[in-house]
């Protein structure tokens, strides 16, 4: 409530700066699930490039003179946060030589740091698989979480252009509205799902959000392709149960292939990231899709 008293008392003096104060926000996202909810917010007055695309998974990029170029002339950096893109922005960052994105300016915004995260391990031990200490990354696959992220995020941009704060905050009270009439309806979609096995720890958010089982991972260890020996387990230790198979469409099918050979479980494919230049009606469809996997008849 205060930087909104605040935003308004320096109203008159931002718009008394001239035309440079009207100026769009320029916004690079890592993500288009980050670059989404920056556009909702920002609206109008930011414009937003995205760095890394839907189809491909943010852990493995390279860095890039595509981001470099859109970090350089960046007012702002939104990243997901918690390590998730630590192989490429750091070094993305140091190429764009601009100051004012880097780690700890006000230029500089992490998702994961605005939520209380699950799978926090306070340490990082590689001999568990490509691990991230500071907790589960993938925070944008809860709803309520990513609402909570574009308040934190009004808040930041109306830091850098106190001029639009009341819109930015307008918008960000939107989105939460839209998540929260939505919520219901997702969660008694998902009321009577036997449970889901997942490639890799990405769903866990929606999955714990919705309060369905989660029966394992494909993948033996974080970041470690499913192994022969991993889902033979699997099929044993789930042979008496129920259930559906779900993974990000850019994850192989194999492993969710022999699953549905050895127990006839069905298995989805499915975006979690929204396309390029996708919007909040995007973003829902992508929750949608993943629901309606989750509730489907199991085998």
């Amino acid at each position: 409530m205060f930087k909104r008293i605040l935003a308004t008392a320096v109203l008159a003096t931002a718009l008394a700066a001239g035309p440079a104060a009207a100026e769009r926000l320029q916004v690079a996202a890592t993500t288009t699930n980050m670059a989404m909810i920056t556009q909702q917010v920002g609206g109008d007055h930011v414009e937003v490039t995205t760095m890394a695309p839907p189809d491909r998974d943010a852990h493995y990029l390279e860095a890039r003179p595509s981001m470099m170029a859109a970090l350089r002339g960046a007012d702002l950096v939104v990243s997901v946060g918690a390590e998730l893109e630590e192989g490429w922005l750091p070094a993305a960052i140091r190429g764009a030589n601009n100051p004012d994105v880097q780690i700890g300016q006000d230029g500089y915004f992490e998702a994961a740091a605005q939520v209380e995260l699950i799978g926090q391990t306070g340490h990082a031990d590689r001999a568990r698989g490509d691990v991230h200490p500071a907790g589960n990354p993938h925070v944008y696959l809860d709803p309520v979480r990513m609402a909570e992220v574009g308040q934190a995020l009004a808040s930041r941009l109306g830091d850098l252009a106190p001029e639009h704060a009341e819109h930015f905050y307008s918008n960000a009270d939107d989105f939460q509205a839209a998540v929260e009439e939505r919520l219901p309806g997702w969660e008694e979609r998902v009321a009577d799902a036997p449970g889901v096995l997942v490639f890799h720890a990405d769903i866990d958010y929606l999955v714990h959000r919705l309060d369905v089982p989660l029966h394992g991972y494909l993948e033996p260890l974080p970041g470690v392709p499913p192994t022969a020996r991993h889902l033979r387990r699997l099929v044993n230790e789930l042979a008496d149960e129920r259930g559906v198979t779900l993974f990000a469409d850019f994850q192989p099918a194999d492993g969710a292939r022999f699953i549905e050979r050895e127990l006839g479980w069905s298995y989805y494919s499915l975006p979690t990231q929204v396309p390029v230049d996708g919007d909040a009606d995007d973003y829902f469809a992508v929750i949608d899709e993943l629901v309606e996997a989750i509730a489907s008849p199991a085998s």
